[in-house]
């Protein structure tokens, strides 16, 4: 599914005004309300937009402390092991990975305490056989997506985003 210019200029409101009625959108990008809500149902039915929501502090949450938890897996067992993470609330996201490790999870704790007590639960997962953690220090990108949405625009022949 192709992404056009007005597709990722609706991508970009949506990102940086979460809050503003469709008919707003449309009167700011100067298109008919029926058109910019036809486009976000097809971008969600096309799985370009998959959710809609807050995003949340960790800090806020009392979960201050981020890491990067590398799981390596017994051959065989990534499928059942991959399943096993997902009951794991400290598990923000989880993915397979090539390199030193089967997968990669970012987790999130209250104190390094609770990090320790999250690992450990990790490494009893049948199929765990070790883990490497790297501890954050402290965020240099947050999370975005603008910035990519603004190239798509731009390889897709839309103006630069004011």
């Amino acid at each position: 599914m192709a992404v056009d210019a007005l597709d990722t200029r609706i991508l970009r409101l949506l990102i940086e005004q979460p809050r503003t009625s469709v008919r707003e959108y449309a009167r700011i990008l100067g298109v008919a309300r029926g058109t910019v809500q036809s486009r976000i149902d097809r971008l969600e039915r096309d799985g370009v937009i998959t959710g809609t929501g807050p995003y949340l502090s960790l800090t806020a949450l009392g979960h201050p402390v981020l890491a990067f938890v590398h799981i390596e897996v017994t051959q065989g067992h990534l499928d059942e092991v991959g399943d096993a993470l997902a009951a794991v609330p400290e598990i923000i996201e989880a993915f397979s990975i090539t390199g030193g490790g089967d997968l990669l999870t970012r987790v999130a704790a209250r104190d390094n305490g609770h990090l320790e007590d999250v690992i450990q639960r990790l490494i009893r997962l049948p199929g765990v056989v070790r883990t490497r953690t790297e501890m954050a220090l402290r965020e240099r990108v947050p999370h975005r997506l603008l910035p990519l949405v603004d190239s798509v625009g731009r390889a897709a022949g839309g103006a630069p985003p004011r």
